[in-house]
């Protein structure tokens, strides 16, 4: 992923909140009815929600690519929908509710590979490689990586987002010392995926890099045409393990291991017809690209979530 090109990161705008089930499609609505929803002074009444809240799922939809901003002065723009928020979200689309798990890895992918709302998100899971850390350790982690960029940031805005990127995968639970558990907060649905674990007794959390058996081909295959649009646009090979450990390849994003990675890839070549091969030669393992057309990985992209959709019989 290139930062060079990119709009400058924006941090905050969540409110603290995680987008919670429903959020996602509130939003799509309310967006597909007035592109002006955010603005308008009836929001609250309109979505149903608190002012922070109001913003909150502004800034999930605009995170996960369900919207973008329209182009103006000001920082109240108008919203649009994206081709994918019009296909997922409808009534009738692929997965307006958030029932199959692949559209949960797929909205991860999206809001991962966010470099200006979720750019925290980014850097977590495409650059940190500590299996095990604490809280205090990524915060001090994501400050050098933003200093380094040359992208300013303070300390409190760097906890915040971290806070709310831990919390999007790890459920949160109210604790009392007295009285233990006392309720179960409202949970991101990301939270399912089970990608981080957290220990409460030592306050350290865990990526879990292996298998996910939960992620389906076609999502993976998603992800990996749109990673291959941004560092081989013209190229017909591609070594196998850029697509493993390569910054912000499907490897790190969904921490895959390398026979993960790998079964994922050979899966690939019949569900594309071909146009993904993986070969090995004298020790090399690469995967041929089939693709010869402007935006051709894009394309290809979408179709492979049309077919996925399909066979759900949504």
């Amino acid at each position: 992923m290139r930062f060079d090109g990119n709009p400058k990161p924006i941090f905050g705008g969540h409110e603290k909140f995680v987008f919670r089930h429903g959020w996602l499609k509130k939003g799509v609505d309310a967006l597909a009815r007035d592109p002006a929803t955010f603005t308008n002074d009836e929001a609250l009444v309109i979505l149903g929600v608190g002012k922070n809240m109001v913003r909150s799922i502004r800034y999930w939809c605009l995170a996960t690519g369900l919207c973008e901003e329209t182009r103006g002065k000001g920082s109240a723009r108008e919203l649009r929908l994206t081709p994918l928020a019009s296909q997922l979200m409808d009534d009738d689309g692929w997965d307006p509710y958030l029932e199959d798990v692949g559209t949960l890895w797929l909205l991860h992918w999206q809001l991962v590979t966010n470099l200006t709302r979720a750019l925290v998100w980014y850097l977590t899971f495409c650059t940190f490689y500590e299996a095990e850390f604490t809280k205090k350790q990524l915060t001090t982690f994501i400050a050098k990586q933003l200093d380094r960029r040359g992208i300013a940031a303070t300390h409190g805005t760097i906890q915040r987002d971290v806070d709310v990127c831990l919390r999007t995968y790890v459920s949160a639970i109210r604790t009392s010392p007295k009285e233990g558990v006392l309720e179960e907060t409202l949970d991101c649905p990301l939270v399912e995926l089970d990608l981080l674990r957290f220990s409460p007794e030592d306050e350290v959390y865990r990526f879990n890099i292996g298998p996910k058996v939960t992620l389906p081909t076609a999502i993976f295959g998603y992800a990996l045409l749109m990673f291959l649009s941004t560092i081989a646009p013209h190229r017909r090979t591609v070594a196998v393990d850029e697509c493993i450990y390569k910054e912000g390849s499907p490897g790190q994003v969904f921490k895959l291991d390398e026979n993960s990675v790998v079964a994922y890839l050979e899966a690939l070549e019949e569900l594309t017809v071909g146009k993904l091969r993986l070969q090995e030669t004298a020790g090399l393992r690469q995967l041929y690209l089939d693709y010869d057309t402007e935006g051709r990985f894009q394309t290809a992209a979408f179709i492979l979530l049309e077919r996925y959709y399909a066979r759900l019989g949504n």
